[in-house]
């Protein structure tokens, strides 16, 4: 089974020929180590202004790896008056496969609601362009005990309406937002906790699938990364260590060992 690792840029690198040279310097590790990483695929998602830049370096005809393109956001809307934001089709046309949905930043600083997300979420569907739903609870919330409550109700609004077959398309991001940025990444065996409880709470809802893809994200590292692929996460979301090419190597180098 494939692992997978998406790297979330954020707004960063700040220049086309940095985030080139980013990308350069993972590209040609990758393909200098294409032996060792049969089973791990890698989704880059770089802001809007780099997606066409990445997307023909991605096409060029020696590279053929499994590294893909991915989005960090999109509109719910094919086409219209709607100043500043992306449509699905301009994703699609541009090759992104994949696209961030419901990032705690978004939700956080830009009040995102579930049912924003929602309405994302059926218009990447319908584009056929695979969404990595992010949820995650705050640090009062897990104080309180309240993190499977919010991950409940999280899953329960994003999902509205939404039918099995589609759902074949989604991929779960568990981000608890007090790990982001931090430096303090969940423990592994509590993030294992919310794994568990993922799984079955997911269950009835994919009928479908045989395993919902689930990731974990927040703070990982070289360290620790290869902990979460180990109790059972099919891959990770990697926020600030993606930006730092000999950090983000070491855990595509983690993972790819086994």
């Amino acid at each position: 089974m494939e692992t997978i690792i998406v790297a979330n840029w954020k707004m960063n690198p700040q220049s086309l020929p940095k985030a080139k040279e980013l990308f350069n310097s993972v590209r040609n590790w990758i393909k200098k180590n294409s032996n060792i990483l049969q089973s791990v695929r890698i989704i880059i998602c770089p802001p809007f202004v780099y997606l066409e830049s990445i997307s023909k370096l991605l096409k060029t005809k020696n590279f053929r790896l499994k590294v893909e393109l991915g989005a960090q956001n999109l509109f719910w809307e094919e086409k219209g008056a709607f100043t500043g934001e992306i449509s699905p089709k301009m994703l699609k046309n541009l090759g992104v496969k994949y696209v961030i949905v419901g990032h705690s930043e978004r939700r956080k600083i830009l009040g995102e609601s579930d049912e924003m997300i929602n309405k994302k979420l059926k218009a990447a569907i319908k584009a056929k362009i695979k969404p990595i739903l992010c949820i995650g609870e705050t640090f009062e919330e897990r104080k309180r005990g309240k993190t499977f409550k919010v991950l409940k109700n999280q899953l329960t609004k994003s999902l509205t309406h939404l039918t099995t077959q589609p759902l074949n398309y989604l991929i779960l991001a568990y981000e608890p937002i007090w790990a982001i940025g931090t430096g303090n990444p969940c423990k592994p065996e509590d993030a294992k906790e919310v794994l568990l409880f993922l799984r079955k709470f997911t269950q009835p809802l994919f009928r479908s699938i045989t395993q919902t893809l689930i990731l974990y994200g927040g703070s990982v590292n070289s360290k620790i990364a290869k902990d979460y692929i180990k109790i059972g996460f099919d891959g990770l979301l990697v926020g600030g260590a993606s930006l730092k090419k000999t950090e983000f190597v070491e855990i595509i180098k983690d993972i790819a060992k086994d």
